[in-house]
């Protein structure tokens, strides 16, 4: 295979197979390296050199859900639960824009404790405070439920596919189902949000040709915004025996996605992170143009697990963004100051 033509042409907008993109992931570190360095080229020529910092609110780990991967599943009866009240998050919200935030995603478990009117109060409220985007990430609802909160003000929807591979989701999924899944995310594409979505590297029976799918499957859902990284194992799991997903594989996986979204937000994840901070720099070097960082209290940040993860010290809102925005320039990287809507 002449991977480099390969590489080109989809640079210039050719679509390829499902087997041609599996040839590009199969690459060794080595032949990557042409990927790599012309993902970079298409980021900068659609984002420049700039990096968007959002802030990430986790706002309740009660989850009606039972994910075989989520530490937050509702088996998981060790984890301490909590929620943040409806003026809690309008007030950290608020914080967190005089931080220098302008998106904030709002992140829970499936907790419906918070009913349409609930985060109906919450949008509003926060749309009060200045022009902030937001993201709802709050799981699988009634469709009358996106469409009251794209009309109080919300922009933005965030619900990971997880996997392409239909029988895959659901042995991971018992709760739900893939076709719920996708009729979810077209809902909200058709209401006018601007849909995040995004899946995991690692988990048990993919392919390459399966995550070829799932980087296809991001442009059949006009994702505006894709999270793309690495399966790490929950102990309160049923997958907690399950091997930690490949961070180069991930990186690969970013960079043909950009190659094909041009202008599609592409995250480093904070899975990433986590596995490897050597990854997380390279991250940004072939094709992610975006971070997230925490912004809720550390007592409740501490509570949201996902999977195993350092907190690290405290420190203030506007302290944590300082740091981050000195950490990404020291990569030579730019911080953007609009609010990074998609495409």
């Amino acid at each position: 295979m002449d991977f480099k033509n390969l590489i080109n042409k989809i640079a210039d907008n050719y679509i390829p197979t499902i087997k041609e993109m599996a040839a590009i992931l199969e690459l060794d570190e080595e032949k990557s390296q042409y990927l790599f360095r012309v993902a970079d080229e298409v980021k900068k020529i659609y984002h420049g050199n700039y990096i968007h910092i959002r802030g990430i609110i986790e706002f309740s780990n009660y989850c009606r859900c039972l994910c075989k991967y989520c530490g937050l599943q509702a088996d998981n009866n060790e984890l301490i639960r909590y929620r943040m009240t409806p003026d809690e998050i309008v007030e950290n919200t608020r914080e967190a824009f005089e931080a220098g935030y302008k998106t904030i995603v709002l992140q829970s478990g499936e907790d419906m404790w918070y009913t349409r009117e609930k985060i109906s109060y919450i949008i509003r409220n926060i749309k009060k405070i200045g022009d902030i985007a937001i993201t709802l990430s709050v799981g699988e609802r009634d469709f009358d439920d996106y469409r009251q909160w794209k009309e109080d003000g919300a922009d933005r929807f965030l619900i990971k596919q997880e996997t392409a591979d239909e029988n895959l989701y659901n042995s991971l999924h018992p709760h739900s189902n893939f076709k719920n899944r996708i009729a979810c995310l077209k809902e909200l594409s058709r209401l006018g949000y601007q849909v995040g979505s995004g899946f995991m590297i690692g988990l048990p029976g993919q392919t390459t040709e399966t995550i070829a799918k799932d980087i296809m499957l991001l442009g059949e859902i006009k994702a505006g915004m894709a999270g793309i990284g690495p399966f790490i194992p929950h102990k309160r799991t049923p997958l907690k025996e399950h091997p930690v997903g490949d961070g180069f594989m991930t990186l690969k996986a970013v960079a043909l996605s950009r190659l094909l979204y041009k202008k599609m937000h592409l995250p480093v994840t904070t899975s990433l992170g986590v596995l490897s901070s050597e990854h997380k720099d390279i991250a940004f070097k072939v094709g992610a143009n975006v971070i997230m960082q925490k912004v809720e209290p550390y007592k409740f940040r501490r509570l949201y697990e996902i999977y195993p993860k350092k907190i690290g010290d405290e420190s203030t809102i506007k302290e944590e963004r300082l740091r981050l925005e000195a950490y990404l320039k020291s990569l030579g990287l730019e911080i953007a100051t609009d609010r990074g809507d998609a495409f």
